[in-house]
């Protein structure tokens, strides 16, 4: 590859780059509009997701991974506690501390949102796709996993 083409294919490469982050952004959107969120903040539900990701938690661990300080983390964790998405408990090793964990309604919250934006995204493809667009398809998403993926 001579030095002119290399640096038409890095070219590409961003603007395909760019294209692709714009793309995926608003699937995120749309898929976020598909779910009643409850118009609960960025935070929150950060934190809903991390703990339905991760499991139970203290506010001092959440408040670290999130990159927050902890003082920052009550009011995050007082509002779900009263929305009822969040319920702490004693730690067994340490009874200073309050174990974090998502109620039974919080679960099924999370499951009815995962479903309807599966269910969207599913009537989508079959809707606006042809049968060879999904193949196409099945075999970006291919692609995608390589880039993600270790």
């Amino acid at each position: 590859m001579n030095q002119q083409s290399s640096r038409t294919a890095s070219a590409d490469a961003h603007a395909l780059a760019g294209e692709l982050r714009a793309l995926v952004g608003k699937l995120k959107r749309k898929l976020r509009e598909q779910a009643d969120s409850g118009d609960l903040p960025p935070s929150q539900v950060s934190v809903l997701l991390r703990l339905d990701k991760h499991g139970p938690a203290t506010a001092s661990n959440l408040a670290r991974v999130e990159g927050m300080r902890p003082q920052s983390m009550g009011p995050i964790i007082a509002a779900l506690e009263s929305a009822g998405l969040v319920r702490g408990s004693p730690d067994p090793a340490d009874g200073r501390q309050t174990i974090l964990s998502l109620t039974p309604a919080c679960r099924t919250r999370l499951d009815q949102g995962r479903a309807a934006r599966q269910d969207w995204l599913s009537r989508t493809i079959e809707t606006r796709l042809s049968a060879e667009e999904q193949h196409q398809l099945t075999a970006a998403i291919g692609l995608l996993r390589r880039l993600v993926d270790d």
